[in-house]
């Protein structure tokens, strides 16, 4: 019986195996760790996404359930981008504080270049989508757009600041809110508000005859 072969065999790994194990594992994880970058980063425009649809939608309910106004402002000069929800009327009994939601540092505010850019192909018509936050067309259709404050009034619609902020007796504020991580058109997603009732709906981007938005 060869005992010195016996020896080394029940010895366990050399250190040459052992480097080969681990270097096979650092490449499978880093090819693992590559392949999920997509995914990860399309993960983050979705939370920015549910994060802006949900804002809006405490808003609303607040402003009914409470029956006052409620803003919500779009922050572009902040670093990440923001969205804060507030009562309009801070000494309103029972009125919640200041509520402020920031979405990740490589998601933005954003109507990159190439999604559809006409009053029929926007988000239920509003706008061009020349701004990534684009409120303040009325509900006849006419208005500047590029509006990053709106008020949500009692009765649910969304209302602009005229006749006095948060009075809720100016024009209905319809509009749009682009979400996308800069430099990849199809990351887009897109929030519209009708201002005669409030509703708030959610856009994706998709290409197939060119680029356009379907509801979520």
């Amino acid at each position: 019986m060869n005992r010195s072969y016996d020896t080394r065999r029940q010895s366990g790994f050399s250190l040459l195996e052992m480097m080969m194990a681990v270097a096979i594992l650092m490449i499978a994880s880093a090819v693992t760790f590559m392949s999920l970058q997509p995914a990860l980063r399309q993960q983050r425009v979705t939370n920015s996404y549910n994060t802006v649809l949900s804002a809006l939608r405490q808003a609303r309910d607040n402003a009914v359930a409470q029956r006052t106004s409620y803003s919500v402002t779009f922050d572009l000069s902040a670093v990440p981008h923001t969205v804060t929800v507030a009562p309009t009327f801070p000494g309103f009994q029972g009125a919640l504080a200041p509520v402020t939601y920031s979405i990740p540092n490589d998601v933005r505010f954003d109507n990159e270049p190439g999604i559809p850019n006409t009053n029929l192909t926007t988000p239920d018509r509003f706008g061009v989508g020349a701004n990534p936050v684009d409120f303040g067309y009325t509900g006849q259709g006419v208005g500047l757009g590029g509006l990053r404050v709106i008020y949500f009034c009692p009765d649910g619609s969304a209302q602009d600041a005229v006749g006095g902020i948060g009075q809720c007796s100016g024009n209905w504020n319809n509009g749009v809110v682009y979400i996308a991580r800069p430099g990849e058109l199809l990351s887009s997603r897109a929030i519209s508000v009708w201002g005669a009732t409030g509703r708030i709906r959610g856009w994706r981007l998709y290409t197939g005859g060119g680029a356009n938005w379907q509801r979520q």
